[in-house]
């Protein structure tokens, strides 16, 4: 299709600036974003001129659907992936060839360099990465279905939750919930934390039931057509309590405040220190215990990152989170999670599930 080859035509303009003529793309997502196939144990050789999948006969009728039109080099059994590889180095004549630092085995790389003596191997770090940040119209559509995916499974769940039901019962019917409509499955394996659990950024749902508490966190994505969704909302399932009002409070803001803040041009770090400056203001700096959001894409975590330090600015066509939190001991915690895409004069919210404290009143 034509937006892989494009991709791989921007590869090679990078490829120039850092000096090689070819490279050998190992990281099996980067290889799906290069060229739309989806199998593993395959890896992409770009050439000046062509470039080569190199799979093995498992693959041989999926590569062909996949990937019309890229030269497949189907491995034989018993035909080890170097000599694969070293084969198609030599018959490009490339002198230099690109490695991905990040995905490649010191072994791999010291094996390679035994079968190509007379190629220079360059170590890369981060080059199709960087290509991932952007998005193309295909990517951003496919998110918006993930999303749409995500949240009509919630609204599901959301609808027929019991006090009696425990976390991983609601976080399976989440994972079933988003196969009926047509996703994949989950984009990560969801949380769900009750009360106290949700101090806890990473709560792995148990035996808690839903009831146990007046509130629980609800942290999920949609993974279909290959793309990612990500967010977090909070439900009330007792009375609300005035900590949790003002806590709540003080997060929503939070992250409304950095959600206006966002637009090309902007660092990553500036858009942290909207939301942390904030809550730091309100006298929770201290617990809120990470980042306020991250990049999604193929991947659930991928770059960029809203952190300090981060000095990288925020691009059109960029897709982030966005999710400020405080987490109290002994207490629990409060994220508002929602994914955004950086237009060319702002930011456009993908996500649309209500997030107003109204709105999280669940019955059950």
């Amino acid at each position: 299709m034509p937006q892989f080859d494009q991709r791989r035509d921007r590869l090679r303009q990078l490829l120039r600036s850092h000096g090689a003529e070819a490279m050998l793309v190992t990281n099996f997502t980067n290889v799906t974003y290069l060229t739309g196939f989806t199998g593993d144990d395959s890896y992409l050789l770009v050439t000046r001129k062509i470039d080569f999948l190199i799979t093995d006969g498992r693959y041989t009728i999926q590569a062909n659907q996949e990937c019309p039109g890229l030269d497949l080099e189907v491995r034989q059994p018993g035909v080890a992936m170097i000599e694969s590889v070293s084969k198609l180095v030599k018959k490009s004549k490339a002198v230099t060839l690109g490695l991905e630092a990040n995905s490649m085995t010191v072994s791999l790389r010291d094996r390679l360099a035994d079968a190509l003596p007379r190629v220079i191997l360059t170590p890369t770090t981060g080059l199709v990465e960087q290509l991932r940040m952007i998005k193309d119209r295909h990517e951003v559509a496919a998110t918006r279905h993930a999303i749409q995916i995500a949240e009509r499974a919630f609204g599901v769940v959301r609808a027929a939750l019991r006090a009696e039901q425990t976390e991983k019962q609601v976080a399976d019917q989440i994972d079933h919930q988003i196969r009926l409509f047509g996703g994949n499955g989950c984009s990560f394996p969801s949380i769900v934390a009750v009360g106290p659990k949700a101090a806890l950024p990473h709560a792995t749902p148990g035996e808690s039931r839903i009831g146990e508490d007046h509130f629980v966190l609800i942290d999920w994505g949609a993974k279909a057509n290959l793309y990612t969704s990500d967010l977090t909302r909070l439900l009330v399932t007792g009375k609300i309590s005035p900590k949790f009002q003002k806590l709540y409070e003080v997060v929503l803001k939070a992250q409304r405040r950095a959600i206006n803040a966002i637009r090309p041009g902007v660092t990553l770090a500036a858009v942290d220190k909207v939301a942390r400056s904030f809550i730091a203001r309100a006298g929770y700096g201290k617990y809120f215990r990470h980042g306020l959001g991250h990049g999604i894409g193929l991947e659930i975590h991928e770059a960029p990152r809203l952190a300090p330090g981060q000095d990288q600015l925020l691009r059109k066509g960029m897709i982030v989170t966005v999710e400020p939190g405080i987490y109290l001991p002994g207490w629990g915690g409060i994220r508002i999670e929602d994914d955004i895409l950086i237009t060319q004069s702002g930011h456009e919210v993908l996500t649309n599930a209500g997030k107003d404290l109204a709105d999280s009143i669940a019955i059950c």
